[in-house]
């Protein structure tokens, strides 16, 4: 019996045929383990330190420069990117401590080639949509203006405006469709159930951009939802929507200090 409005079965437990119900082969290498320690590392207090050192070196000591490092926001930036990446190397190091692999996440690269082209096109009709959605909700105030590229008039905003579209792309697409999904529907939750939360959270985390934001991600982790719950694959996903972030932030900069639509680029 399913329990209601939930689409989630009365027991949780998994059965003994799938790979996640197994333990942890032991005991670990060392190579898993360095892989382990790094990505514990990372997504605690490693940053921190990081951010600490790059502080130690560009700010004055006891009243005195000590080191001025001319590219400090570029390295700030740089390793900002570099340690969120670190959720997505925590859930591809369970799949493959678990025995899982990377095909049950639709990560497997096996159908890149098909995939990529399939991203690019699903980019193309998330931008015209969400477009229209996001000016519409700028001009009925009810969402933010929303500035989506790193500080301007650098060498490296191109490049870090790139980079920084691919990390949020694996990220969100990754952790939010491929990994939350698969593991709910372990969890015994219906497939309409497990994209319905996941399309939840993604707007929850888009509510600083405002209502327009929320409705927008929302709508799409429900198509992207349904396309992994569908076709189990992820790298269509990641493609287009770093494809999305890139092609809003050349669009930024090429549009800015323009009106459209009764919605100003600032």
């Amino acid at each position: 019996m399913e329990a209601p409005g939930l689409g989630v079965h009365g027991s949780t437990s998994l059965s003994q045929d799938d790979p996640a119900s197994r333990g942890f082969p032991a005991p670990a290498t060392a190579r898993t383990l360095a892989v382990e320690l790094v990505i514990v590392l990372s997504l605690s207090l490693l940053p921190s330190a990081v951010d600490s050192l790059i502080s130690l070196l560009t700010a004055p000591l006891a009243g005195v420069s000590a080191f001025v490092y001319a590219n400090v926001q570029f390295i700030e930036q740089l390793t900002g990117i570099l340690f969120a990446l670190a959720p997505i190397a925590l859930v591809l190091y369970l799949a493959r401590r678990n025995g899982e692999g990377l095909q049950p996440f639709g990560l497997g690269t096996g159908t890149l080639a098909q995939d990529v082209p399939l991203g690019l096109l699903g980019a193309v009709a998330v931008c015209a949509v969400g477009a229209v959605v996001y000016l519409a909700a700028v001009s009925l105030k009810i969402n933010r203006f929303v500035v989506p590229v790193p500080p301007l008039g650098h060498w490296w905003t191109i490049p870090i405006l790139v980079l920084g579209a691919i990390q949020a792309g694996a990220l969100e697409e990754v952790v939010v469709a491929a990994y939350l999904i698969r593991r709910l529907r372990q969890l015994r939750w219906s497939g309409p159930a497990a994209v319905l939360a996941s399309a939840t959270l993604r707007g929850s985390y888009h509510l600083y951009q405002g209502w327009g934001g929320f409705a927008g991600n929302f709508l799409l982790g429900v198509a992207f939802g349904t396309y992994f719950v569908r076709r189990g694959r992820a790298w269509p996903l990641i493609v287009a929507h770093a494809t999305v972030d890139i092609v809003s932030g050349l669009a930024y900069i090429a549009f800015r200090n323009h009106c459209y639509f009764g919605a100003c680029i600032r």
